[in-house]
């Protein structure tokens, strides 16, 4: 573990520190296992991909709205949007990656059966359908669209979220209630006090597991704190081997509170969330953009409070400019690469890369 970083020595990347684009050589032997879901984690991937090869993607199965909702509802099957989008970050910049992205993502129009279903979604599901194993048709659909690395169900069981709320009922502010399902609990009313996962203990990917035992470094976020962070953490055996591996861990926080899910957070709010959610995890670094914390979204936060969250998981605190220079709570893809990059060097194990 690398300890805790006082406030005056943490890490910083220069905006003009940016990572080379796609094509430049790569570093060599740097394996990421990037837990998370929906824009978040395609966000994370975007990122990753200019860093390494050696990635894996672990996403999260309990969507239940749109497209992967009627899906899941119709056929049984796991939800295929985070998947689909996991994808799509993880194709290249040349032409056939850049093809391939734009039409998994491409959605019918009209109000028939088709419309709102998006083409990619249908594509995994038909090679789960005809394969019967969705590890192995993820595997064929990210060979088919060239992707850099591999994409993982965290489990192969179809999950539900159920949260607890307090003040769902506007009349009942000190009441809490129990709200199910994703797409409920991400625009609740109220305040999401704690998650868990229905069925209750549901068996891990072995793949995703093993990708997180023999990774050098895991990221965990950012995205939807609730529905597609915190979930992996309540999957038994991927919680384990996040405590167990010898990998490095860098969480990765939001631009800006989520509505519904995480209004009115601070940054160390979202801290303690996962810290009472798992208990054991300890964390090497956390990176939090620096814009966002001097009164960007999250106003001016208290980084004395920050610094004593991030110390108490064992993690060295890293502010960085990662957002978009419009203004928009959205990842720049080559500013948070080099914020990876540059904890990568600093923090890793396997020393300057070659």
């Amino acid at each position: 573990m690398t300890g805790y970083v006082p406030a005056r020595q943490q890490l910083r990347t220069r905006p003009a520190e940016r990572v080379p684009r796609p094509g430049a050589p790569k570093p060599n032997r740097l394996r990421v296992a990037a837990l998370g879901g929906g824009q978040g984690l395609s966000a994370s991937l975007s990122a990753l991909r200019r860093l390494t090869t050696e990635l894996t993607a672990v996403v999260t199965v309990a969507d239940d709205g749109g497209s992967s909702g009627r899906l899941r509802a119709e056929l049984g099957v796991l939800p295929p949007g985070d998947l689909r989008k996991a994808l799509a970050a993880l194709c290249g910049d040349d032409e056939w990656g850049r093809t391939w992205s734009e039409v998994i993502q491409q959605r019918f129009a009209g109000t028939g059966e088709l419309g709102g279903h998006a083409v990619g979604n249908l594509l995994i599901v038909a090679l789960w359908e005809k394969l019967g194993d969705p590890v192995e048709a993820l595997d064929w659909v990210g060979r088919l669209l060239n992707v850099q690395g591999r994409v993982l169900p965290m489990s192969a069981v179809p999950l539900d979220i159920e949260a607890r709320v307090r003040g769902h009922d506007p009349l009942r502010p000190a009441e809490v209630t129990a709200v199910r399902g994703q797409a409920a609990v991400a625009v609740t009313p109220g305040t999401v006090q704690s998650i868990r996962l229905l069925p209750d203990g549901p068996p891990a990917v072995p793949e995703a597991v093993q990708a997180v035992l023999e990774a050098d470094w895991v990221v965990l976020g950012p995205g939807s704190w609730f529905t597609s962070v915190l979930p992996h953490l309540l999957v038994p055996e991927l919680a384990k081997a996040l405590t167990e591996t010898r990998a490095r861990r860098l969480l990765t926080l939001n631009l800006a509170p989520q509505p519904g899910e995480t209004e009115g957070f601070t940054p160390q709010r979202h801290l303690e969330v996962i810290a009472d959610h798992a208990p054991e995890l300890a964390v090497d670094a956390i990176l939090v953009d620096e814009r966002a914390v001097s009164g960007g979204a999250f106003g001016v936060a208290d980084l004395a409070g920050l610094e004593r969250a991030a110390e108490r998981m064992g993690a060295a605190l890293v502010l960085d400019p990662v957002a978009r220079a419009d203004g928009t709570p959205r990842h720049d893809a080559e500013l948070l690469a080099a914020a990876y990059d540059r904890i990568f060097r600093t923090h890793g194990r396997i020393g300057p890369w070659r």
